[in-house]
């Protein structure tokens, strides 16, 4: 198709070609998973229990969440969820299908998204794909936040600040109780929250940073994934009574795609279970990250910014990036580069992305060998 060498060629020489990354052999060390508990690596110690408990989740939903009768465990993670967070569950098939069907069934008349902006591309795809109005302010600026609330309050019936609570790229937290303050300021403000790379990781029980700053009361849509720290498939929204029957009724990936299969829901259910009682691997995981992040601002003689897992080192170039992690597999470590479209030009990075499994002498050799090739 005309057009489509053209596009390649161009990505090549900008050094933006991607290609789905091969099986590494046996003894990398894996900076790149999402696995912020390790759980993905631990599988086989939770088969056994799985197997006696949930022998008989079926392979397949075989149709969709209005449709399906295959919804036992679909229907127990929900109510298990909803007890932990003390308000009613929806799930989804993934952290894109539930942001792109909540924000799509937000987009309503005299509706104003007010987005910060380093949210998700399932977000902006949301905003788009659905045609809703939206203002996006500069990352966790506050001061400009304010002045868009006092220009376009009077303007629209519903505000709904969006945000994440740990930003995916950067590691930096959302100003969640400043946030709050401005919610209590305006009633119109609606506060939605994607907390995928905190559940797990933060909170006393791993429900996320709202739980963290008791603030899930305040949140009204909060989004939860398990793709991440509970090394399995799908997401949720934590919303009330109502808004949960809305978003049964309006939210096209929701409505119109098969459910995620009970063997999954189940194995989800397994994980959540066993996340509430992690308090050592979520201290663990914080003290290492902690080293790590200032092991990387003394290299690159800047503050990474990162209060997670999460830990950018910044290359300035996709060339670099990709020389520099290049590199660290010769050595044995998976860190991949990112490029754009996923940062803006200049925020080319190596994502460094920690999980409890990883020991505090592991990451000292990453740094020391960074520190050589910088």
């Amino acid at each position: 198709m005309s057009g489509i060498s053209d596009i390649l060629t161009e990505l090549k020489a900008e050094h933006r070609l991607r290609s789905i990354p091969g099986q590494p052999s046996e003894g990398f060390l894996d900076l790149s998973s999402n696995d912020y508990l390790g759980l993905a690596q631990r599988h086989a110690e939770f088969r056994e229990e799985f197997t006696e408990r949930f022998s008989d989740a079926p392979y397949s939903s075989s149709a969709s969440r209005l449709l399906s009768m295959q919804q036992k465990y679909h229907l127990m993670l929900e109510a298990f969820l909803a007890e932990l967070y003390g308000k009613e569950t929806l799930l989804f098939n993934s952290g894109y299908h539930a942001n792109v069907g909540c924000i799509g069934a937000l987009t309503l008349p005299s509706t104003l998204f007010v987005c910060d902006k380093l949210i998700h591309a399932s977000i902006v795809d949301g905003l788009r794909i659905n045609g809703a109005e939206f203002k996006r302010f500069p990352h966790n600026d506050i001061a400009k936040l304010k002045r868009i609330l006092e220009k376009e309050a009077s303007r629209y019936d519903h505000l709904i600040v969006v945000v994440e609570s740990i930003y995916s790229m950067d590691g930096d937290e959302a100003p969640l109780s400043e946030l709050v303050a401005l919610k209590q300021q305006y009633p119109s403000i609606l506060l939605y929250v994607d907390e995928a790379h905190a559940f797990g990781v933060r909170g006393k029980r791993g429900l996320g940073l709202c739980e963290e700053y008791d603030l899930i009361k305040h949140a009204d849509i909060l989004i939860g994934t398990f793709g991440k720290a509970a090394a399995s498939i799908g997401a949720f929204a934590v919303v009330t009574e109502e808004m949960k029957s809305f978003l049964i009724n309006t939210a096209r990936p929701f409505i119109f795609s098969t459910a995620l299969p009970p063997v999954n829901v189940a194995w989800s259910l397994l994980m959540t279970e066993k996340i509430i009682g992690m308090e050592n691997e979520r201290r663990h995981l914080a003290e290492i990250s902690h080293y790590f992040s200032e092991r990387i601002s003394e290299i690159s003689s800047q503050p990474t910014g990162s209060d997670s897992q999460i830990i950018p080192y910044l290359t300035g170039s996709a060339q670099r990036a990709l020389d520099i992690a290049d590199k660290l597999r010769q050595a044995g470590y998976l860190a991949l580069p990112i490029r754009r479209p996923t940062v803006p030009p200049g925020g080319e990075r190596i994502r460094f992305s920690l999980s409890a499994a990883m020991t505090r002498q592991e990451l000292c050799d990453v740094a020391d060998i960074l520190q050589k090739i910088n």
